[in-house]
């Protein structure tokens, strides 16, 4: 059971740096950093959308229209310190 909460654990952890590494490819592209015309970040954009995005439409059905600002990475990042934290109070039941 050990492995299995450090598999659950390392599991959002990942999902944690994938959301991050989106934010902040976000950010550099709308500043003009990265450009969409090279095929590498395209690829990595495009793949980083298509896994996040069925996440963040989930996410933004319940969150209230802020104009041009998206809180939904935010909550997801929220989200899985939460998890985390649950795994680890209930860390007893893995052993």
């Amino acid at each position: 059971m050990t492995s299995l909460f450090q598999i659950l654990v390392a599991l959002l952890d990942i999902a944690k740096w994938i959301v991050l590494a989106h934010v902040i490819m976000s950010w550099l592209i709308n500043f003009q950093v990265l450009n969409l015309r090279q095929s590498v970040v395209a690829q990595i954009w495009y793949s980083l959308n298509r896994l996040l995005d069925p996440v963040y439409t989930w996410v933004r059905r319940f969150l209230p229209r802020m104009g041009g600002v998206d809180l939904a990475p935010l909550v997801v990042l929220f989200a899985l310190y939460a998890l985390r934290v649950v795994l680890f109070n209930n860390m007893a039941a893995f052993f």
